[in-house]
């Protein structure tokens, strides 16, 4: 194997400025592959082009040497990615170089609807989904009721497919959420025109991929959400339907486990979460009213809902854990600029649970029941905006910087410093 793979991934609950990392890197790789997830998230990015927010689409279509892949592992959402594709070529970004699995499979609109009434149905109860359908998805992936990309250029086969997977869904339509039921054939006949629109884009990315590490290429994989997020190692039941882990990006990717060589998980400055779950640092009120509005770019608000994002200090616990469940060989720290205002700096560093203290990211009724342990350390309170040598950052905000180093024991290799992709600093 001659190639190398580079993971980009979350530490966190996703939302942790993945696309600047994505999108800087993108321009070193030669393929840009999106392994897991569907639309239901964005990666935010700002280059010479303008400020895009990618939900689909993998963060190389910017780059037009660059070949830009949809793997087996995601959840394909037809129109979602054609809709972003053409608000690119509306911006005058140059056309990319994109290539879809056709073993990937398709989110269908009875997803989306299935999503949606689950969700009012729950009522205080939901989960906090985007309604992108990807729960539903990934169920009928496992129950074997699914659409892969192959399927849309064979009418008889998918007319059977889907009237196989309406059998059931139908009952479900009409007596729990008191629906119409659906018919197989309109919706094959969206499919099938989906399927033309995309056949030029269509083949077998595996192959693609493996032949690109034959070939001495360099491969850069972006995973969506983060470890918090995951559904075997995250805040289950509040997490996504796919792995966010790295280790995945081999089976949703469609490349060998030896070839990741470099795993690149992402974590903020401080915390942020979009959607139900606990966040043991959680601020509320005008403190955290205050962390929000500085934070991000122009705010911190979900890229794909729109929907304020939870805000909190640094979490040390849950990013070692998180960094621990990626596999991290390095840590990007994005948004340091924003904690600029701040006097003093809280840093949870351990957990209180049922009156005792622990370093350990605990599971379940006891991650609900954790309170924050803090220390805290002193503020720079000064911007830093755009500085790009670690030399040239105040002294407090480099203690920052090893502090939380070594309280996730993995090396913090680079740091954002703003919303541009040169707002950057390598630290070696």
């Amino acid at each position: 194997m001659k190639g190398s793979v580079t993971a980009v991934v979350g530490a966190n609950w996703g939302d942790e400025g993945k696309g600047k990392v994505t999108d800087l890197l993108a321009a070193q790789a030669d393929v840009v592959v999106r392994f897991q997830g569907g639309n239901n998230a964005g990666h935010t990015i700002i280059n010479d082009y303008g400020k895009f927010v990618l939900h689909m689409l993998p963060s190389g279509v910017f780059h037009r040497r660059i070949v830009n892949v949809i793997g087996p592992g995601t959840a394909l959402n037809v129109r979602g990615l054609l809709e972003e594709y053409e608000k690119l070529q509306a911006r005058n970004v140059p056309e990319p170089i994109l290539r879809i699995s056709e073993r990937s499979q398709v989110v269908l609109p009875y997803h989306e609807l299935f999503d949606s009434l689950e969700e009012e149905r729950l009522g205080s109860r939901q989960f906090g989904s985007t309604r992108s359908g990807i729960a539903p998805f990934y169920a009928d992936k496992y129950l074997k009721i699914g659409i892969q990309v192959a399927d849309l250029y064979d009418r008889s086969t998918l007319l059977a497919k889907l009237g196989h997977a309406l059998e059931s869904k139908n009952v479900l339509l009409e007596h729990l959420y008191g629906q119409e039921p659906l018919q197989a054939e309109p919706l094959a006949e969206r499919l099938l025109q989906d399927g033309e629109a995309i056949r030029p884009l269509v083949c077998d990315t595996t192959e693609l991929l493996h032949e690109a590490l034959q070939e001495g290429k360099t491969i850069l994989v972006e995973g969506q959400l983060g470890a918090l997020r995951d559904p075997d190692h995250g805040i289950y039941p509040y997490s996504t339907s796919s792995s966010t882990l790295a280790g995945y990006a081999a089976v949703g990717a469609g490349v060998p486990p030896h070839a990741i060589r470099r795993i690149i998980a992402v974590a903020k400055a401080y915390s942020s979460c979009v959607g139900a779950g606990p966040f043991v640092t959680e601020l509320h009120g005008p403190e955290g009213d205050e962390l929000r509005r500085r934070g991000g770019d122009g705010g911190e608000f979900g890229s794909k809902t729109g929907r304020p994002r939870r805000v909190g200090w640094f979490d040390a616990v849950a990013t070692r854990y998180g960094c621990m469940a990626q596999g991290a060989t390095e840590v990007t720290l994005s948004l340091l600029d924003v904690l600029g205002y701040l006097d003093r700096i809280p840093v949870c560093t351990a957990y209180e649970v049922d009156g005792q203290r622990t370093e350990r990211f605990p599971a379940g009724a006891l991650l609900e029941k954790a309170v924050p342990v803090y220390e805290y350390l002193p503020g720079w309170k000064c911007d830093i905006t755009g500085i790009t040598e670690y030399d040239k950052l105040p002294e407090p905000a480099k203690r920052y910087i090893d502090f939380l180093e070594r309280r996730i024991g993995v090396p913090i290799r680079s740091i954002s410093t703003g919303p541009r992709r040169e707002h950057f600093i390598e630290r070696r």
